[in-house]
């Protein structure tokens, strides 16, 4: 299954959770299906989305934060699974699009490519929901679930290793940050 059409599947889903993306392919087409103030795209922080949406998570108890994050993202910072796992933030949903690959940097592959299967391993590290999902229609299921289960949840959902050509989002760094600080403050008044 292809990455845009699942993130086109859940977009109207999006408007009212706080949205974190990893650099790259994800935030590229992320924003093409239409920039929203309270989506946050994390750019050359390769590894870190998991850890600001837990942050995020863990400071606005009553939001939902929704997680976009690659296979290559979460295998340099796999330690994020135990740390959610220990603080079991019932409003985060964690998803991991695993293309096997290195795509916004290459195309290497990854060591998902050779057997590593990230839901067991979040399984394995104590995350009380997990899945794996190949096709875009559970796809749909399992964020549907895991959004109305409330309990910290992570989909990691195989699809090809393709993208669009462009990997950057038009939205520069500071306005992102700065409208994505507003949108937060607005949400705690």
């Amino acid at each position: 299954m292809l990455r845009l059409d699942c993130l086109r599947a859940i977009y109207a889903q999006l408007e009212q959770c706080v949205v974190v993306t990893i650099m790259g392919a994800v935030a590229a087409e992320l924003q093409s299906l239409g920039h929203r103030p309270n989506f946050f795209y994390l750019q050359h922080a390769m590894g870190l989305a998991s850890s600001t949406g837990l942050g995020l998570a863990l400071s606005l108890p009553q939001q939902t934060i929704v997680v976009f994050d690659g296979d290559g993202s979460v295998l340099m910072n796999l330690g994020t699974f135990s740390t959610m796992a220990r603080y079991r933030p019932r409003n985060m949903v964690h998803i991991v699009f695993d293309n096997e690959s290195l795509l916004s940097v290459g195309g290497f592959p990854t060591a998902t490519a050779t057997g590593t299967d990230l839901a067991r391993v979040a399984e394995a590290a104590g995350v009380p929901r997990t899945s794996a999902v190949a096709t875009c229609e559970t796809f749909v299921a399992a964020v549907n679930n895991a959004l109305q289960s409330k309990e910290l949840t992570v989909i990691v959902a195989k699809v090809e290793a393709s993208g669009p050509a462009k990997y950057v989002t038009d939205l520069t760094l500071l306005e992102n940050r700065f409208a994505f600080s507003r949108y937060l403050k607005s949400l705690k008044t």
